[in-house]
Formats: structure tokens, C-alpha cells, sequence
């Protein structure tokens, strides 16, 4: 899905603790497993329009939650 994007975290909490930082913001996101093609590991992503990620790097520096990085989905 080229539109979107996949924020990749060190832990399933800090996903979570991301998902209600997004939704606390009024930013769109799916809870979703990591796709194999950018992890082996077990665990969870979220899944966002391409367009909010800058807002969505924004948000989570501001509330100091911790992720691995910001990829195109595939």
C-alpha cells in the first residue's frame, strides 16, 4: 500500500503507549502486526497514512515513546 506507512517499535508496549498518543492527537492509525519483510521478531506496528509521518515522529518525540523507525508499508 504506497499511501501508508509503518511506525516499527523496540517493544508491543511502546506501540500501544503510541496508539494513545496518536489517538489523544486526532491522528489515524491501525494496530498491526510487523510485516516480515522489515522484521523477523514478533510484534506489533502501526500503521499510518504516509502523510502524517513527520506529525506522527513530532508526536512521539514529544512524549518521549521510543521506536525503531518510520517505513514505507509494504
Amino acid at each position: 500500500m504506497p499511501d501508508q506507512s509503518v511506525v516499527l517499535f523496540y517493544s508491543h508496549n511502546y506501540a500501544l503507549w503510541a496508539g494513545d498518543a496518536l489517538k489523544a492527537e486526532g491522528v489515524g492509525y491501525k494496530i498491526t502486526p510487523v510485516p516480515r519483510q522489515l522484521s523477523s521478531e514478533c510484534g506489533y506496528c502501526l500503521r499510518i497514512h504516509c502523510d502524517d509521518a513527520g506529525r506522527v515522529e513530532t508526536i512521539l518525540k514529544t512524549k518521549n515513546i521510543e521506536y525503531d523507525r518510520i517505513a514505507a508499508a509494504p
